[in-house]
């Protein structure tokens, strides 16, 4: 049950940021799973080290606040891969 849970969490969180971040995000379904599992992991790290001060891997919860911080880390993960995206072309 867990999976389906990541899975899901993916899925919110990246269709959210795709849609709030200005321009054209490629990718079908699988890659904004990935996006969001990476922006939950991304988001999650950013709440603990801001709340305790330590740099710690972690995730949300299945939660609003986790899904608040995945969609934030998504939004970094889509910004930082348009980063390195427009370098290379």
């Amino acid at each position: 049950m867990n999976i389906i849970a990541w899975v899901v969490l993916g899925l919110l969180a990246g269709a959210i940021a795709k849609a709030i971040y200005p321009g054209y995000q490629g990718g079908g379904i699988l890659a904004t799973i990935l996006l969001g599992i990476v922006g939950a992991f991304v988001g999650g790290t950013l709440g603990v080290l801001l709340t305790t001060g330590r740099l710690a891997l972690a995730a949300p919860t299945f939660s609003l606040p986790g899904l608040a911080l995945a969609v934030i880390g998504a939004l970094i993960a889509i910004f930082i891969w348009h980063s390195f995206a427009r370098r290379t072309v």
